[in-house]
């Protein structure tokens, strides 16, 4: 085997846990319509909404209510999230929310929704700061 080859093998095998990383369903991790995460989200009683945009798109726009905590910033600020409310989490396509639940299911937080299709698909209300 050449090295073109073994290079090849890594880069298809790099890509395909790339890929599964990002887009395998989170186990526990429910995925909400924009209906069905208005409603959740105007319950306010053990809900917790954490908008994980960087902190200009969170700016620029966001579900009132919304704390932001940046997914590239989680895991350091994962200590302001109380486990006992129900983690709404929405970013601006779906992508990054996943992959919030995941982080925060490494830390032991089981009662997780995601907003699927990120803000792009909210029905309700913006807040720009």
């Amino acid at each position: 085997m050449d090295f073109t080859s073994i290079l090849l093998i890594a880069v298809y095998a790099l890509l395909t846990w790339f890929l599964v990383t990002r887009f395998v369903p989170v186990k526990g991790l429910q995925n909400l319509s924009a209906d069905q995460f208005k409603e959740r989200v105007n319950q306010k009683s053990g809900v917790l909404l954490v908008d994980v945009r960087e902190p200009h798109e969170y700016k620029a726009g966001h579900i009132p209510s919304a704390v932001n905590i940046p997914l590239s910033q989680l895991n350091n600020r994962v200590k302001e999230i109380s486990p006992k409310n129900e983690i709404l989490l929405y970013c601006r396509s779906g992508v990054r929310s996943k992959q919030a639940a995941k982080v925060l299911k490494k830390h032991g937080y089981d009662k997780l929704a995601h907003l699927r299709g990120g803000i792009s698909v909210w029905r309700g209300p913006v807040k720009k700061k």
